[in-house]
C-alpha cells in the first residue's frame, strides 16, 4: 500500500482518539482510515505504548484502551464544533422523548469542553440553524433509548404495535438495528410471530417491555439486511 501519511504526530493523536471512542478497533481499520500500511499502524501502537498509554491487544480482535483509563479531553476545531451544533439541532427535531433528553444531556457535556471563544460561536450558530420537515402529525414515542439498550445487550422485546392500518398486535422481537427514513425512525428486528425480519416504525410502538431473555446476536450487517429484505418490501 502506498503511504500518503499525514504528519505522524497528527496521526498518533487521531489514533488515540479513535481508541478512546470505540470498544475495540483493528489495525486494518486504522490503516484504511489513515491510508497507511498495517505495519505502520503496528509501529504507531508501539509508540503509544512506550509513551505510557495502556493499550490492550486482544489477539485476533484488535486494540482497546485499558478500562478505567482516561485522558484529558481533546480540543475541538471550529468545524467540529459547528458539526456538533448541527447534530444537536437535528436531535431536537426528533420526537422521541427519551432520545432528545439523553442526547441533549450528552451534547451539553461535550460542549462544556469547547474553548471559551467557541462557546459564543456555538450559541450563535444554534440560533441560526433550522431544520424544517413534515410536521403535519405529531409523531411521539419514548422508546428509542430502551431499544438501543436491547440491541447492545441482545435482549428480547415484547411490543404492542399499531400498524398503518390501525391493526394492533403483540409481538416478541429480537431487535437488530435502527435507521431513519423520511423523518421516521424504524426498528429492524427478527419477529418471532412471523419468524423473519421485519421493520417497525418506532412511533407506532405503543407499549414496550424489555425482557430478561437474551438471544444470539444475528450474524448480519445492515447492508446484507437491505440487500436481502428491503428489496422485497416486507412489512409487519
Amino acid at each position: 500500500m502506498e503511504e500518503k501519511e499525514k504528519p505522524r504526530l497528527s496521526r498518533l493523536t487521531a489514533i488515540l482518539t479513535q481508541l478512546q471512542s470505540k470498544r475495540i478497533i483493528t489495525a486494518k481499520d486504522l490503516a484504511e482510515r489513515h491510508k497507511v500500511s498495517i505495519r505502520t499502524i503496528y509501529r504507531d501502537i508501539r509508540t503509544l505504548e512506550k509513551s505510557g498509554i495502556p493499550i490492550v491487544t486482544e489477539e485476533g480482535k484488535g486494540y482497546s484502551i485499558m478500562e478505567g483509563y482516561h485522558l484529558p479531553p481533546v480540543l475541538f476545531t471550529e468545524d467540529e464544533a459547528n458539526a456538533l451544533i448541527t447534530i444537536e439541532q437535528l436531535a431536537i427535531k426528533n420526537k422521541d422523548l427519551s432520545f432528545v433528553k439523553n442526547m441533549s444531556s450528552a451534547i451539553e457535556k461535550i460542549k462544556a469542553m469547547l474553548r471559551y471563544s467557541q462557546k459564543g460561536n456555538a450559541d450563535l450558530l444554534a440560533d441560526r440553524i433550522y431544520f424544517g420537515g413534515n410536521n403535519k402529525e405529531e409523531k411521539t414515542s419514548n422508546n428509542l433509548m430502551q431499544i438501543q439498550s436491547a440491541i447492545t445487550h441482545s435482549k428480547v422485546l415484547t411490543i404492542e404495535y399499531f400498524s398503518t392500518k390501525s391493526n394492533q398486535t403483540t409481538r416478541s422481537i429480537e431487535p437488530f438495528a435502527i435507521y431513519s427514513i423520511h423523518g421516521d425512525f424504524l426498528l429492524i428486528a427478527n419477529c418471532r410471530l412471523r419468524n423473519d425480519f421485519r421493520h417497525f416504525r418506532i412511533d407506532f410502538i405503543k407499549k414496550l417491555v424489555l425482557e430478561n431473555e437474551t438471544f444470539n446476536p444475528h450474524n448480519m450487517t445492515i447492508k446484507e439486511y437491505f440487500d436481502k429484505y428491503v428489496k422485497t418490501q416486507k412489512h409487519p
